[in-house]
């Protein structure tokens, strides 16, 4: 079967820098829905269109068409008091972007009674190489079209 609109796809992928110096490998296949639901980078799916399992390809993506350019108004400093104690660098909180819409945070700096948090994916701004290897294409199911992702094992659970 090929890859096109409503195929729930595996595939194994490594994420590399610019330089080659690897960043993410999966371990256990990634199974995402085709067909601009955004469940995988754009950039991804137009190269798997209409490709079969066994195919692998290498993608440079400079950031906008990676995890997108660093958004500078992303970035928030707030007073350490109003964190509970053991906040961390490298923790996750979710807070209010300025268009009021939810935002992840990542504390990015600790410095004396201040933390800094970034909005910002961590890859923002930076040019990746995707490499991929398609495993398996499946049709999706009504379900999952109704849904905008693929259920089951490697997939959503609800």
């Amino acid at each position: 079967m090929k890859i096109e609109k409503n195929t729930a796809v595996t595939l194994r992928f490594k994420v590399a820098d610019a330089q080659g110096k690897r960043i993410e490998e999966s371990q256990a296949p990634m199974v995402y829905l085709h067909g601009g639901y955004g469940n995988t980078l754009a950039k991804i799916e137009e190269a798997l269109e209409g490709q079969e399992p066994g195919f692998q390809t290498t993608l440079a993506l400079p950031p906008e068409d990676a995890f997108g350019l660093r958004d500078e108004s992303l970035l928030r400093t707030i007073p350490r008091s109003q964190f509970p104690p053991g906040v961390k660098v490298g923790g996750q909180l979710e807070g209010r972007g300025s268009d009021g819409r939810e935002q992840l945070f990542n504390v990015s700096k600790i410095k004396g009674d201040t933390v800094l948090l970034d909005g910002n994916h961590p890859l923002a701004g930076k040019a990746l190489r995707f490499t991929l290897k398609v495993i398996d294409v499946r049709a999706a199911s009504e379900e999952e079209m109704a849904h905008k992702h693929v259920h089951g094992a490697h997939g959503h659970a609800h």
